[in-house]
């Protein structure tokens, strides 16, 4: 059995599952007219976000092709990407505008 997940823009280290996904599921998705297929290591739900390639603490979480968070713990490949592994950078007051500084 697997799962399936969109993937936005080659740039990204996320993709979107568009179903619930189990642990050690397989997720299938297209990243440049190629199948790829990866396992996944949490229970994701639809609409969330799994990794895509290990992403290491600090690193910008990339969707859409653009910065949408950054990791705040080593992220592997088949991990689910959500609020208790990335912190937010847009509209954050205590940043004071500088979002995309690392």
């Amino acid at each position: 059995m697997y799962g399936k997940a969109v993937l936005i823009n080659v740039k990204d280290n996320v993709a979107t599952v568009t179903e619930d996904v189990k642990s050690g599921q397989s997720i299938v998705f297209l990243s440049e007219q190629k199948e790829k297929e990866i396992e996944a290591l949490d229970d994701i739900p639809f609409g969330h976000k799994v990794a895509i390639r290990e992403i290491f603490l600090g690193q910008d979480i990339i969707k859409y092709g653009e910065i949408i968070g950054r990791a705040t713990f080593n992220i592997q490949t088949g991990q689910h990407v959500h609020v208790h592994n990335v912190e937010a950078l847009r509209g954050r007051g205590d940043l004071g505008g500088k979002a995309n500084e690392n």
